[in-house]
């Protein structure tokens, strides 16, 4: 082994060290939300990969023909979330998705409870003042009206919506933990493995 591929190969390792343990705390939580006495936690997740930005200018509501959908890779990787998710035991409230085609299909494809469509979950993109948009105060709401319930409820939306509520953002078919704390502040415990990417 020579020197410089000696050099190469330790950085390497010492990047993958000091990552592990950082990626290994993220999922931590986990654990906690497995214990029967959890409660107040939310699951945040963004869509799962829908290929483009944004909505067609043909976009209607009730119509996926004329929305963004998931590709094969997006369903795919959705279902394997879904049973990263059944693996862990975690008892779940409920699942709540967006109207829009690609989050109702993600949510559906998880096969971790029946999908209750929640209009604030709804697409913000394109929108202003995001941060006090009536949608992302509701949602705000939804979650700090959790903090006292038992099981993880499921949030299915999209990137600018979970950027306005917590100031975070994730890849496609990614998500965050989050929980409000008695103060009523929003907090990121954790996130979901990157399983897709």
């Amino acid at each position: 082994m020579n020197k410089s591929f000696r050099s190469a190969f330790a950085l390497i390792l010492l990047i993958s060290i000091s990552i592990q343990p950082s990626y290994a705390s993220e999922l931590l939580i986990w654990d906690k939300l497995s214990a029967s006495s959890a409660e107040g936690y939310v699951l945040l997740l963004r869509h799962n990969l829908a290929p483009g930005v944004g909505d067609p200018e043909n976009f209607k509501l009730g119509d996926c023909s004329t929305q963004r959908n998931l590709s094969e890779e997006g369903r795919n990787d959705a279902a394997e979330i879904g049973a990263w998710i059944k693996r862990q035991k975690v008892k779940i409230y409920r699942v709540e998705s967006s109207r829009w085609c690609r989050a109702r299909q993600t949510a559906e494809l998880l096969d971790i409870g029946k999908v209750k469509i929640n209009k604030n979950l709804d697409s913000l993109f394109g929108g202003s003042n995001l941060e006090s948009h009536p949608k992302t105060l509701k949602t705000k709401q939804k979650i700090l009206s959790h903090r006292n319930k038992r099981g993880l409820l499921v949030l299915v939306g999209h990137y600018v919506n979970m950027a306005a509520l917590v100031g975070v953002g994730v890849d496609s078919g990614e998500g965050v933990i989050v929980k409000a704390n008695k103060n009523g502040v929003i907090k990121v415990l954790g996130t979901t493995p990157n399983l897709g990417n």
